[in-house]
């Protein structure tokens, strides 16, 4: 068992300034800022070699592909990741009803829940999660409650989490957050919480995933499980016309003492999800590894 809490965060290039110009440059027009995000990216994937290592050693297993082929994917990756942050970063102050244009579809839509009752959406660092997330949320006109890790780099919050539409951010670290998520629940609104990184606690399991354990965390399926409500697994990947595809699975409910059989079903569907987008899934550490290493 891992201690310590995690740190993906703690690099350099995470810092106000870079976050700064990203949003200026939402003044340009998107093709133009997607390009500059693009060569950004080209710069990164050179100035970043432990990040691009990792990337490299988990697209290796993902994909099975050649040591040539992996060069090129690899750089996909941080391409796919500087366009989708830039999406992020400058749609951030707008309104949710002014992101149509960004938006190519949704797919399962009506797996959000007709009846009211609360409902758990389970996504992953897979394409624009946030961005996605804003978008479901003024779509469904259901309040959304958004369980973040809080920022190593202070300060960072407001370029990329903006409340507002419906959406409401909580950090996870806070004492009364599992009471307030239950009420949200238990009031028919929506919890949204990612599940593809390990928390470095004693609630982590190692689930198969691509072959090879991997640590994923189980409080999700707590949470179903505590609440009654389901967990709707759901993906807002980038479309090659630049715009984005939601797709929204299944609901599957956790019974007691299923929460473990719960988080394999949801390693499934994540890692069919990651084999369609390699290039988009966005964990620049060793995911078999310990959490945070």
């Amino acid at each position: 068992m891992t201690t310590g809490a995690p740190r993906w965060y703690a690099h350099g290039y995470n810092r106000a300034g870079f976050y700064r110009l990203a949003g200026a440059a939402g003044l340009l027009p998107r093709r133009a800022r997607l390009g500059l995000a693009v060569i950004a990216a080209d710069i990164a994937v050179r100035r970043m070699p432990v990040e691009r290592a990792m990337v490299r050693q988990n697209l290796r297993r993902v994909t099975g592909a050649s040591e040539t082929e992996l060069d090129a994917i690899t750089r996909d990756v941080f391409r796919d990741f500087a366009m989708c942050f830039a999406d992020l970063v400058s749609t951030n102050r707008r309104p949710a009803d002014k992101l149509r244009g960004y938006l190519a579809g949704v797919t399962g839509a009506d797996r959000l829940g007709e009846t009211g009752d609360g409902v758990i959406s389970l996504t992953a660092h897979l394409g624009n999660w946030e961005l996605g997330g804003r978008i479901l949320a003024w779509r469904s006109a259901r309040p959304t409650h958004v369980v973040v890790a809080d920022d190593t780099a202070r300060g960072l919050e407001r370029w990329v989490r903006r409340g507002g539409d419906g959406v409401r951010f909580i950090s996870r670290s806070r004492a009364t957050t599992a009471v307030t998520l239950l009420a949200a629940l238990r009031r028919g609104e929506v919890v949204a919480l990612q599940g593809d990184r390990a928390l470095g606690g004693r609630r982590d399991v190692r689930a198969p995933f691509f072959g090879r354990p991997a640590p994923f965390p189980l409080g999700p399926f707590v949470l179903a499980r505590a609440s009654g409500a389901p967990i709707v697994p759901a993906f807002c990947v980038l479309g090659p016309d630049h715009r984005y595809t939601i797709t929204l699975h299944e609901p599957f409910t956790v019974k007691a003492g299923g929460e473990a059989d719960a988080l394999a079903r949801w390693v499934g569907v994540l890692e069919h999800a990651v084999r369609e987008h390699p290039t988009q899934w966005f964990n620049f550490y060793d995911i078999w590894g310990p959490a945070g290493a």
